[in-house]
């Protein structure tokens, strides 16, 4: 059998959801590891899609964060896509109210047409009806497209969309790090 070339797309925040339903960490070495064997790949890299708060919008540092970035660009290689969430202020008879959103779809579907060229496999860890598209004219141009994420976190249109599903909190093999701790503290 050939091997194969694989781009992964990671939407953080579906990957997100995912750990904390197991309440471990992926381990990103052994995640890498695990796609790359099941999918015969001699090569694979891996895009890393994420928003986060603006400095001095929490009530802890954001360093911690920006480290983890830099070992998943320096230390495995991925490429890092990152912005920060953008807050929206709305006014209503009860006061202000603050919402953060911080959407990565466009980036992903820019670098996943960006590449067409370069890869035979797509992997996407998203739920994301939206996607559905893109995983569908990536299909046409002969793509093997994959969907990764978990049971509570995926539209039934992009589980059944791509070439395969496979729900992260189901893997057999060992692709989890550390269990999740969480801060006591609450940012504004």
């Amino acid at each position: 059998m050939d091997k194969n070339i694989i781009y992964v797309f990671i939407d953080a925040s579906n990957l997100w959801a995912a750990q904390k339903a197991k309440g471990k960490l992926f381990d990103y070495t052994k995640l890498t590891q695990y796609i790359k064997k099941k999918f015969n790949g001699n090569s694979i890299q891996i895009f890393y899609y994420t928003a986060y708060p603006a400095q001095r919008t929490r009530a802890y540092s954001m360093d911690a964060r920006h480290k983890f970035f830099t070992f998943l660009k320096k230390g495995l290689g991925f490429i890092v896509r990152k912005k920060e969430l953008k807050r929206i202020s709305t006014i209503d008879e009860n006061g202000e109210t603050i919402q953060e959103k911080g959407n990565m779809d466009v980036e992903m579907t820019i670098d996943a047409l960006h590449h067409i060229q370069k890869y035979d496999i797509a992997v996407f860890f998203t739920g994301d009806s939206d996607f559905l598209a893109l995983v569908s004219y990536l299909r046409r141009g002969s793509k093997k497209v994959f969907i990764f994420s978990s049971k509570n976190n995926i539209s039934q249109e992009l589980r059944t969309g791509g070439d395969g599903y496979l729900d992260v909190l189901a893997v057999q093999e060992d692709i989890w790090g550390k269990e999740i701790k969480y801060r006591n503290e609450k940012g504004p």
